[in-house]
This record gives C-alpha cells, structure tokens and sequence, in this order.
C-alpha cells in the first residue's frame, strides 16, 4: 500500500522544500558553474549613450600577459553571427495594436556587439577573452574605440518629437509604433454629452529589476559532436535554446540549454542577452570554456529594463457620476532596441480596468529611446494604467464632489454581466470586483480611518488611506509540456517546461502530483532547466507557471493512472472496469485485493506479459496549447502616515485581497502577495533609473543612487 500524507495536498501552506538547500548555500546558480580549463570574459562597454564606431584597436589589450582574444561586431558578422530574434509583438488572444498605417512600425536589429553605432551608455561594443580574470579585466581597459560622440536622447516625451536625434538613421523616426485601439468616434461623441471631465497627465518612471543573483553564462562548444552549450539562468531554456541557435545559425539540435537555481526574475531575464551568445561564440571560435559574470554596476547599466511609460488620459462621466467615456494616450519607451512590445500592449487592453465603461479610445506609440531596452517587468504595462484608472477617479470624486468609494461601487462589473467585453475589445472571463472591494476596506478598516487620523494629528502627523482596484490578464506562452514518471524504487520524475525563479515551484508542483497520484510529497522530484530533458516548454512569465503547470500535470496524471489500471488488472487478474483508483493504490472492487503504483511500476518494468504499451517506464506526457488567458482581479487598501518634520512616509497598514482560483499553497502565495507589494512600494516611493536629460548617462548607477 501507498501512504500519502494528507499535509501536503493542495490547499495546505506547506513549507517550501527548496529553502533548506538554498539557504545553506547548496544552491547551484550560473556563477557556481565552472568547467575545466575556462577562460574569462569581460564586455567593453560604450561610455557614450549615442556615438559612431569609427574604429577599435586591440593591438594593445592584445599584449597584456594572459589575452587570448578580443572580439568585436565586425568579427562576429564575419563569423555570421544573426541579430538577436526578438519577437516584441503578441500573437492571440491578446489584442492587437491596429497601426495607423502600413509603415508605422519599426524593428530594430539587434546585434550581439554594437557595430555600426553604441546605442546607450553601456552596450558592449567587444569582448575580451583571457586566461583570468583579473586579466581579461586589465586586457579591456587596454582596447581603444574610437567614437564619435552623437546627439542622445532618454526622455519618453521627447525621443517622439520630429527633431529628436534618431537612434536608428534607417528609421524614419524614433516612433517604432503608431497605434489604435478602439472607437474614437463613439468616445468623442460620449464627451461631448458628458457634465464631468477629468483629465491626467502623468509618467510612471523607469525602473530596472535588480535581481539578487546578476546576469552569469558559461559556453562550451564541443568540436567533437558540434553541440553547444550554454550554462545560463533565464525564465526558460527552450525559449533560449532557439534564440542561440539562430544567432549562431546553427540547426537547434546542436544547442543545449542548462539552467540551475535561478535568483530572482521579475521580467528582466525573460529576453535572450547578447552576452549568451557571445559566451557560445567565443567557445566555438577559441576552443575553449567561456566564463562570464555581470557585476552590479554593469547590470544597472544594461539589463533589461521595465516601465517607462507617459500618458495622458481623460474619463467622462455624467451628472451622477456614471462612466461614459475613457480616451488617452499611451507612450512606452523601449529603449535603444525592439525587444519587446508587451508592456504598451497588454496596458492598453486592460485600460478601463474593471469598470463599465461603454466606450474607449487609446492611441498607443512605442518609442526608441538612447537608454538600456526595456522588457515586461511584474505585471508588464497592467500596473501603470491601473494606476492611471484609479486616479482618474479619485480626481473625478475630488473635483466633483462624488464619494471615491461610491464612485467605484457605481461603475464596477457586475459578476452577472460576466463574460464581459471591455470598450478596447478584450473579454473578462469572470469577476466579482464588488465583493473584492468590499473585503479589502473590511480589512483595511476603512470605516475607523477618520479615528486613526486624528489621533495621528494629535501627535503632528499626517494620515492618508487610498484604495485601488485592478485587473489582470496572464497569457504568456501558450504551449507548455511536462513528463511524469513514477519510478519502482518509490520516486516520482516530474519534467516541466516552466523555470522556477523563486516562485516555489519544487513545493506547489509536488503538492499537485501528491494529491493526483496520492504519493509521498517527499518522493516528487521536479526536473527543469535543462533542454536535453525539456524539449518544449514556456519557461515562467506573465502568471502561466502554476496555471499551464496545473493542466498539464493534470492531464498527465490522469494518462498515467489510466495506463497503470491495466497493468494492475493484469497483474490482479481482474477486469480493468473492477480497478478503482485510491490514494496511491489500485483496488480491486469488493475484495481486500490491492497494489500500490510504486508496485506497478515494478511489473511494468519486470514482468514480459504485458501488452507492448504498457511495458517499460510507468509513464505518461502531456503537450498542450492554451490560448485562453484568464483575468484575475484584487483590491487594495494601504493607509500611510507622513512625518511632517522629516518628510518621512511610514506604511501603517496594508490590505489586499487577490483572486488567485484554488489556492495549491497559500504560504507561497502569501509570501508572492508580500513581495509584490514591496516592490511596488519601492517604485512608488524610491525607486527610478534616472538619466541625464542632455547626455542620456545613468546617474542611478549603484543601490546608494
């Protein structure tokens, strides 16, 4: 007989079993990797935020004891290397930007090593290769690039004026799209019958993710098989594993992909780097393994970077405050290449958030900007225009007279109006935002509030309460993959295609599989991270883990137990229709007769009765392709108080209330919640990638900053 404990099923707050290994250091992150006679590499980057490349001389960086190479741009076209296949526009179901006109988009090339021009203070113009590190250090300070410095450009606003300093000559502006989405006539007409018009204009700064664990890759080519490999945390290894064969041009069976522990994510590791290719490259070309790890200072200068969004936005509403219009303008700054279009997209599809809005028009624009490429970052482009909604509304309530709660309450989606189709055309699969609101003020204690001020008055300080509602929309890769196999000696095999980067995966996965296939949660052993085991797969982005990991591992369980009935009624010597399935055991109906899935598998792979597709491994795939998205939804209280004499804001409480479906692991989601609101709280009051308006030069360049 199989035991399961019941502790670890789905719903229970079941402590991560990843932790122990992590917190004593036993992880195994792309810096641990280290391979037999690995050289080093170290980028040479651009001091210049816009500058031609007139030429570069290595002779000198050359001679510095322990240089084996230096590679620029003009030696990886040389050696064929293709630009980085970036693929910044959605496909289905998201909604799609209808362009203005058929040249109002631009995507850019993005090189491995800038050739022509650096495009931003910091992109790698070389790379240089030694014995040591500290050599390959010494050796790069010695390479001479001669530039020529050009106009730049940071600032959204401006990068889309006519007169801007291009970032790409061959584009005949920085605009890379002109879009929109919506009903422009319907709104206008809205407006004009409209009593009340509120309208707002505002930034959401640019941030960068700043990860615990920086950027790291190891490349190895093997010029015995032809294969490389690239040893390098991301938030998936297929994904990369095609990008570096196209880069490389090489077919993408002679690519491997590995992938350790992975120390934080956020957005920023989404997208494929130039300096993985650059790692393989060098490999192949020198012969040797190549080792390369960011420092801090290079990681605030050229990760992948998020937000950065201006917009300006109007909301009409009439007499009683009922919502009749929402129109605005969205500009999202992508930096200095096209790597991604989803922040501006997924914004303007959830633009009217979770209110009745009857009509709606957004234009939407990205631009090209001499700044580091921004990418989706927590929540890509649904938080900022959350937070330009929410506002919209608390003007709304402030200007003309409406109560901010009652505002809300008037316009928000009623659950019976659901499935509901919002004004810029995405459908909301379901939702009782009302509810939501109602238990976020419970427990925000919104009602005591006018107490709790003034008895902070009382001791000279100042307290506020807001409240705000939002909307999701997770889509991310459609296609995601897993292979369960139970093993005799009484372990559980779980490949996946997803990548944990802190999320919890080993624990919340194992807790399906335990209450699926009712074995020991101990026993499941979660495989990832490696494309020779993976062969497809999403890896972990916009909120698809846990929701394509459930349907997958489901449907593969429920094959597995199939599969493992007929091989119990063999083995019992009943009919298949008299074995029922329980807690890890196959029974036979009506007698004492059982055995557990740990003991089938034993016969499948001892016995030679067995009909040919049932022999061999106990094991069952499943391979699917979403393309539904799901609209998860919440509420927010948070109630500051501001020190007059210091200027110091402290937060006093904080609510939230999240649908999140069934809850697999509530401590986990629990431990998500807090970090979310965490780093939201340091956008809102610290933190902003800050560049010189004239230069373009990173002036937030270090933590202290």
């Amino acid at each position: 007989m199989t035991k399961r404990s019941s502790l670890a099923a789905i719903g229970e707050p079941v402590v991560r079993k990843e932790d122990a290994e992590l917190l004593t250091g036993q992880g195994r992150f792309s810096d641990d990797v280290n391979l037999p006679g690995q050289a080093y590499a170290v980028m040479v980057r651009s001091p210049h935020a816009h500058a031609r490349i007139r030429g570069i001389d290595v002779s000198a960086a050359m001679a510095v004891p322990g240089a084996i190479a230096v590679l620029t741009g003009a030696d990886a076209i040389e050696d064929g290397l293709k630009p980085i296949p970036h693929r910044p526009i959605l496909g289905p179901p998201d909604i799609a930007l209808g362009k203005r006109d058929a040249s109002d988009k631009f995507l850019s090339s993005h090189r491995v090593l800038a050739t022509d021009k650096a495009r931003f203070a910091g992109e790698a113009v070389a790379m240089v290769v030694a014995d040591s590190l500290g050599a390959a250090k010494d050796a790069a300070e010695h390479v001479t690039v001669d530039f020529e410095p050009l106009p730049a450009v940071s600032e959204t606003i401006k990068a889309i004026a006519p007169d801007a300093p291009l970032v790409w000559d061959e584009a005949r502006s920085n605009v890379c799209v002109d879009a929109e989405v919506g009903d422009a006539a319907a709104t206008a007409r809205a407006f004009e019958r409209a009593t009340h018009i509120v309208k707002l204009q505002t930034w959401v700064q640019r941030v960068t993710g700043v990860p615990l664990e920086p950027r790291a890759a190891v490349g190895s080519h093997d010029r015995a098989t032809g294969r490389t490999t690239l040893y390098a945390g991301s938030g998936g290894v297929v994904r990369q594993k095609h990008e570096l064969a196209s880069v490389l041009d090489v077919p993408a069976d002679r690519i491997r992909v590995v992938s350790g522990d992975v120390g934080g994510n956020f957005g920023t590791r989404n997208a494929f780097y130039p300096e993985f290719a650059l790692v393989a490259w060098a490999s192949r070309r020198i012969g040797r393994p190549i080792k390369w790890t960011c420092e801090r200072h290079e990681a605030f200068l050229s990760d992948y970077q998020g937000r950065d969004l201006c917009v300006e936005a109007e909301l009409a509403l009439d007499a009683e405050g009922r919502f009749l219009a929402l129109r605005g303008s969205n500009i999202g700054n992508v930096g200095a290449h096209t790597v991604s279009f989803v922040p501006l997209t997924k914004g303007v599809s959830v633009m009217s958030s979770v209110y009745r809005i009857p009509v709606a028009w957004v234009r939407a624009r990205a631009v090209m900007s001499n700044t580091p490429p921004t990418n989706p970052y927590r929540s890509a482009g649904r938080a900022e225009v959350m937070f330009v909604m929410e506002r919209l509304i608390d003007l709304a309530a402030l200007t003309h007279g409406f109560d901010r709660l009652e505002l809300r309450r008037r316009n928000l989606i009623r659950a019976d109006e659901m499935p509901y189709i919002n004004p810029l055309g995405l459908t909301y699969d379901s939702g009782e935002y009302a509810r939501a609101m109602a238990s976020a003020l419970a427990l925000g204690r919104w009602d005591d509030f006018p107490q709790r001020r003034r008895a902070a008055a009382r001791s000279g300080k100042r307290r506020g309460i807001g409240i705000a509602n939002y909307i999701q929309f997770t889509t991310g890769a459609p296609r995601e993959w897993t292979k369960i196999t139970v093993l005799p000696e009484g372990r559980v095999d779980v490949a996946i295609g997803t990548l944990s980067s802190g999320q919890g995966h080993q624990t919340s996965f194992a807790q399906l599989v335990t209450d699926w296939l009712g074995v020991p949660f101990d026993c499941v052993n979660l495989i990832q991270g490696d494309t020779d085991v993976v062969p497809v797969g999403g890896g972990s982005h916009s909120g698809r883990s846990m929701r394509l990991a459930g349907i997958v591992i489901g449907n593969a369980s429920d094959a597995l137990i199939a599969k493992a009935k007929r091989i119990a009624a063999h083995v019992l010597e009943a009919a298949e229709h008299d074995i029922e399935f329980s807690r890890g055991n196959f029974l036979v109906k009506g007698t004492d007769r059982s055995i557990g899935i740990f003991d089938v598998a034993r016969e499948a792979l001892g016995r030679g009765d067995l009909a040919d597709e049932l022999a061999g491994p106990l094991a069952a795939e499943s391979d699917e392709i979403v393309t539904v998205g799901g609209c998860p939804y919440g509420s927010h209280v948070c109630e500051v108080e501001v020190d007059l004499e210091l200027g110091t804001v402290e937060i006093v409480g904080y609510a939230a209330v999240d649908d999140v479906g069934r809850a697999v692991n509530p401590r986990i989601l629990h431990g998500q919640t807090h970090g979310a609101i965490a780093q939201g709280i340091g956008q809102a009051l610290s933190e902003g990638c800050v560049y010189d308006r004239n230069s373009a030069q990173l002036l937030s360049g270090s933590f202290m900053d």
